[in-house]
């Protein structure tokens, strides 16, 4: 008998373990053991990663960390793109320490995130900061045992509070905030190429899914099941689209197994917060392989769905201006210059600003108002408040209200123009509108030199414009008097020229300077002709009713 009270308490033991075990998400068979990998160190004779292309300030916190008693690894995208040779954008690290931990040990620090909680590292002020993000070792939890909500992120703020491990009703991890140890965070990221840890002081990778064998083989190949990680995390699908494209010029391919289920995962986006999905989208833009973001896109039948704006940009990448912009932003990116998300969504939404304002001119609405309307009207249509209507949305509609003011280039608007905190970006973009064709390359190269020379070299610019313009008015000219009735055919082929100065000229062009920022000292001379050009009322029974119609005709 008490041999078997010993072995029952045993065996509620065991049962109690595993209970715990399965509230936990932990699972104690051997299969699931074997999912955590086994762990490799890989010595610099066999990766060959060149220790001048770790950020210092990366090693610094792995060095902090380590001399405070806790394990760090500079660990994700860096290690690839390290073991590939490149010099990496952005330094992630990995500890066993806390958040609040890590907090203690620097100076400016500060721990973010809900989802995932994480802590910035800040180096440096103003432009010139450099952040590095730590992030503490998470366990592998089985989502089957997690804290389950209704909503979303959104509508389950308060039935989140408190949570470290929750999911949706569709499987999507919204709490991930268990620690765990280093075997097992490896295996809840995403790509084998992205679950390694490169150890800066001992110059050791540490690999537990094949990483190394993958970036050899040079494939992109999920941990796990592709379909389950999609639904843990749908921005997952959205990486998958922006590694391929990124790392495709070395050759790299996605695994076809990754690959398949993404086109019909696409539907678990819809449940992804819209300010998440533009953060992602910009993303996608931004990296310097937008135009290979584009065809891999097209390529994975994910070319629409994503987000609207995406869909845009990318139904329009194939036009000249669009297509530019996204050359342009690339570039500049490989030049390891900066680039802002404002002038490419400018860019793509031109078209739409420039047809609403064409539209509004054909009206005879004024040009400044007019062209305020048409931004209004494509921000509500396009972006909508996903960008909070701040500081992007302003640089947008700055842009675009700037262009018509590269039209005067007399009087005090053009030194006025160069000194607008805009100016670059509007120029620029006005650069690329000529480059297509839509304005006057003369125009660009002019105010190119006007905003590179010194003070006097400017005011003979502004002379010589001045004295253009001057000399063209005093060009023989057809008085309007002498315009005949309509509907003689004689008289109709002799004045079809003065007929002609009375229509519209094409949008763009049409607004004069002044109803955007003038003097009367910048017209420069103008104002007179303005006067000869007013009609005169008609007396009665005067038979010139067709020049003297209504100005609205």
């Amino acid at each position: 008998m008490p041999g078997n009270r010993g072995r029952s308490r045993k065996i509620k033991s065991r049962m109690i373990k595993k209970f715990i075990d399965k509230l936990l998400g932990k699972s104690t068979s051997r299969g699931a053991k074997a999912m955590f990998g086994k762990r490799e160190e890989v010595g610099v004779d066999v990766h060959g990663i060149d220790p001048s292309l770790v950020d210092e300030r990366a090693i610094h916190v792995c060095r902090t960390l380590k001399q405070a008693g806790f394990e760090a690894y500079i660990v994700g995208g860096a290690v690839r793109d390290l073991l590939v040779g490149l010099r990496p954008k952005d330094f992630d690290v990995a500890t066993n320490a806390t958040p609040e931990q890590v907090k203690g040990l620097f100076r400016r620090a500060f721990i973010i995130g809900r989802r995932f909680r994480i802590v910035h590292v800040v180096y440096g002020r103003g432009r010139e900061n450099e952040v590095i993000e730590v992030s503490t070792f998470r366990a592998y939890m089985d989502n089957a045992a997690a804290e389950q909500v209704a909503g979303n992120e959104k509508t389950s703020r308060s039935e989140l509070a408190g949570m470290k491990h929750a999911v949706d009703s569709t499987g999507r991890v919204l709490r991930d905030n268990v620690w765990g140890p280093q075997d097992e965070d490896a295996t809840r990221r995403d790509f084998t190429v992205n679950a390694m840890y490169y150890d800066p002081e001992s110059q050791i990778v540490v690999d537990y899914h094949g990483g190394m064998q993958d970036v050899k083989k040079r494939v992109l190949r999920m941990i796990g099941d592709p379909a389950t990680r999609y639904r843990e995390d749908p921005v997952r699908i959205i990486r998958a689209v922006r590694f391929a494209a990124k790392l495709s010029p070395l050759g790299f391919t996605l695994d076809a197994k990754t690959a398949k289920p993404l086109a019909e995962s696409q539907v678990l986006l819809a449940d992804v917060p819209q300010s998440r999905l533009f953060d992602e989208m910009l993303k996608l833009l931004q990296t310097g392989h937008a135009l290979a973001t584009i065809e891999q896109l097209k390529a994975l039948g994910l070319a629409r769905g994503i987000y609207p704006l995406l869909d845009v940009v990318v139904e329009r990448a194939g036009t000249p201006f669009v297509n530019a912009a996204l050359a342009d932003t690339d570039r500049r990116v490989g030049e390891g210059k900066p680039v802002a998300p404002s002038f490419l969504l400018a860019c793509v939404l031109w078209a739409d600003v420039r047809d609403g304002w064409d539209k509004r001119l054909a009206r005879r609405e004024h040009a400044h108002p007019a062209l305020q309307d048409a931004i209004d009207e494509v921000f509500n249509a396009r972006i909508g408040d996903v960008s909070g209507r701040g500081k992007l949305a302003a640089d947008m509609r700055e842009i675009w209200m700037l262009q018509p003011r590269f039209e005067k280039r007399v009087g005090s608007t053009p030194f006025g123009l160069v000194e607008q905190p805009r100016f670059r970006a509007a120029f620029d973009f006005m650069r690329l509108r000529a480059d297509i064709g839509e304005v006057d390359v003369v125009l660009a190269d002019w105010w190119q030199e006007f905003s590179m020379a010194d003070d006097a070299t400017r005011e003979d610019l502004v002379a010589q414009v001045k004295a253009e313009q001057q000399k063209a008015v005093r060009a023989p000219r057809v008085h309007r008097a002498s315009v005949p009735v309509a509907g003689t055919a004689q008289e109709t082929g002799r004045n079809a020229e003065p007929v002609a100065l009375t229509a519209p000229v094409p949008a763009i062009q049409r607004p004069p300077a002044g109803e955007f920022n003038d003097s009367a000292e910048d017209a420069g001379g103008e104002a007179p002709k303005k006067r000869r050009r007013r009609r005169r009322k008609p007396t009665e029974g005067d038979g010139s009713g067709g020049v003297s119609a209504p100005s609205g005709e």
